[in-house]
């Protein structure tokens, strides 16, 4: 039975595993609150790879607090691991240290997992409630779970428009339509993902380096994916290049464990992905800027949509002020059975 303090310790839970979002992948970003009967409480989040999971970094904070965990509540964003890798398993953990009542918000798809973490626990005695904040971690780690149920990456399709939907001007000039914090906020989104994904035409028009330089990277600067062929000397280089279709490019990022890629342009291949319903979430910074004509470049080159009733729609999942302009998150209905 969940509680109002469950809600409270899981909320807190959810924001330290968004605050370790972009250090942890491919590992899932992962939050956890412990409380002991007299009510001191800890923390833990998941270390990047081969470090500490949630569970073991907020048991480490106890032992280093001399707090007594018998007894105590653990809220975990996401259902222990109960197998060896390349850390010892959190379930046994929990188990070990005496906590007797673990609040889990989603049981962890991966095959590894997969409802046995929880199994373990209830094996063990402990009182198990799941489901706690479950929409709200899913979308926090909703690139990993995708990842998880499909074997490819989550993509996230990048445009960056005037409120009129333009992405440059007549002339060609785009820098910039958006400002410093926007354009900040991209760079986040950027070292949140493990590749970057580009057409070779974008690359010879505007020679982009594709690096995180506007915000923290703390796992260095994404793979670049170049869809056709990049130009010797290009900034992109080193790169990928694919050419053919998306859907195997995408088998290919998720088997090697990629679990976001970010699409950033141009235009024609922003057109491919949404066409071929690939998109997981459209991110739009969209600027105060109107060009108030029909000659600019828009966010898609190809056919669209030839009626209202075939147009892709979706729901907004969040609308963020970003200094004068605004972050659009939409998440798009289903076009087609996906991989």
């Amino acid at each position: 039975m969940t509680t109002d303090l469950d809600t409270e310790r899981m909320q807190r839970a959810l924001e330290l595993a968004a605050g370790v979002r972009a250090l942890t992948p491919p590992n899932p970003w992962v939050g956890c609150v412990i409380e002991t009967v007299t009510g001191e409480v800890v923390e833990g989040a998941t270390h990047a790879v081969g470090g500490p999971h949630a569970e073991a970094d907020a048991l480490a904070a106890a032992r280093i607090a001399g707090l007594d965990l018998r007894g105590s509540t653990a809220w975990v964003t996401l259902e222990p691991c109960s197998h060896h890798g390349r850390t010892p398993p959190c379930a046994d953990a929990l188990v070990a240290a005496g906590v007797s009542r673990v609040v889990i918000a989603l049981e962890d798809p991966d095959p590894k997992v997969a409802g046995q973490g929880a199994a373990r626990l209830v094996e063990a005695g402990l009182d198990v409630t799941l489901g706690t904040c479950a929409d709200a971690a899913a979308d926090v780690l909703a690139p990993y779970l995708h990842h998880r149920r499909t074997g490819r990456p989550f993509v996230v399709l990048k445009l960056a428009a005037s409120l009129d939907g333009r992405t440059a001007a007549p002339d060609g000039t785009s820098q910039w339509i958006t400002g410093p914090t926007a354009r900040a906020d991209a760079h986040a989104l950027r070292a949140e993902s493990d590749a970057v994904v580009v057409g070779a035409g974008t690359v010879r028009a505007d020679d982009p380096s594709l690096t995180v330089r506007d915000a923290p990277a703390p796992r260095g600067d994404p793979v670049r994916v170049v869809l056709g062929t990049a130009p010797p000397g290009a900034k992109v280089h080193p790169c990928l290049e694919r050419g053919g279709d998306l859907g195997p490019v995408l088998d290919e990022l998720g088997s090697l464990g990629h679990l976001q890629v970010l699409v950033e342009g141009g235009a024609t291949v922003a057109h491919a992905f949404h066409r071929a319903g690939l998109v997981d979430r459209y991110v739009l910074y969209l600027a105060p800027v109107l060009f108030g004509g029909d000659d600019a470049p828009g966010l898609f080159t190809g056919p669209g949509a030839p009626t209202l009733a075939a147009a892709a729609r979706g729901r907004l999942r969040r609308v963020t002020p970003l200094g004068d302009d605004l972050r659009v998150d939409l998440e798009p209905e289903p076009l087609q059975e996906r991989h």
